[in-house]
């Protein structure tokens, strides 16, 4: 494959930190002198224009705020805590969100509160729950309950899984496509994901990023199958983690071993909705590599 020349910079500009920058983030490269320029070469046009778009945010290289320290395997190690914040401003701000939800309803022991929040409206009459019906949510103009369930979590447990996980996978796809792409596919994620969930069981109590955490997997496993990239690069073993605990939700394993009613409309529908934009989201990057 014929490299590309993604930067031609004067020889007298000084590329050693945004080298180091690129070597953190494992993308591969080179440099070159050709007269009175230097020549960075990457191996793929996808990935020129992302290191141009890097560049151009952090040209020092090592003052970016890049993803960092993540508990995967990854890029970005060893940028501070702070300096991740900053460079992850949806995933931060849905798990600000989660974690309020989580103290105002104390995860859950406090209903009253979450009836704003629930797929659909219901009240308390003593142990039992009493649920509006959908269709009488959506006419009231309450649309913002497709997607609020994703912020409700039931338990420390709960709340921090699934949190970890976000952090994780939301950062990279908010650093490989940007936090527009992040905040759309989130919310379809969380809209298909609830929609397929109250479909499956009813009118019921459920919530949590789960059913957006299977769909962001989806996503990053087919849109770096079609269009590797660093950033999207996972173990193998934390694919087939997660499918073999969807798996075992599925047969009602999950319930024996005391982990609760688990949510499995959601994790399939998002699942699904996740592959089908990975699917498409590769596609279009792999097209403008050629």
């Amino acid at each position: 494959m014929k490299p590309i020349a993604a930067l031609r910079l004067p020889v007298a500009k000084n590329l050693g930190g945004f080298v180091r920058l690129l070597r953190r983030l494992q993308v591969p490269h080179r440099v070159t002198e050709e007269g009175p320029e230097q020549v960075l070469w990457v191996p793929t046009d996808d990935m020129a224009e992302q290191v141009r778009e890097l560049h151009a945010r952090y040209p020092d290289g090592d003052s970016a705020p890049m993803v960092a320290q993540p508990a995967l395997p990854g890029p970005g190690r060893g940028i501070s805590a702070w300096r991740q914040l900053r460079a992850s401003p949806v995933t931060t701000v849905v798990l600000l969100l989660c974690l309020l939800v989580g103290a105002i309803s104390l995860l859950g022991e406090n209903l009253e509160p979450l009836h704003w929040l629930t797929f659909v409206d219901f009240h308390q009459e003593g142990d039992y729950a009493w649920f509006k019906p959908w269709i009488e949510t959506l006419e009231a103009g309450q649309w913002w309950r497709l997607v609020t369930p994703m912020f409700i979590h039931f338990g420390i447990l709960h709340l921090t899984m699934n949190g970890l996980w976000y952090w994780e996978l939301g950062r990279r796809i908010e650093w490989r496509q940007g936090s527009l792409a992040l905040a759309g596919l989130t919310l379809l994620y969380a809209g298909v994901s609830n929609l397929t969930q109250y479909l499956w069981s009813g009118p019921a109590l459920f919530g949590g990023l789960s059913g957006v955490l299977y769909a962001l997997l989806g996503h990053v496993w087919l849109f770096n199958w079609l269009a590797p990239s660093p950033l999207y690069r996972l173990p193998k073993g934390v694919l087939i983690m997660m499918l073999a605990w969807l798996g075992l939700c599925l047969l009602g394993a999950a319930s024996v071993l005391g982990f609760g009613e688990i949510a499995n409309g959601a994790h399939v529908g998002g699942l699904l909705v996740g592959c089908i934009t990975g699917l498409l989201g590769g596609a279009l990057a792999r097209r403008k590599m050629r």
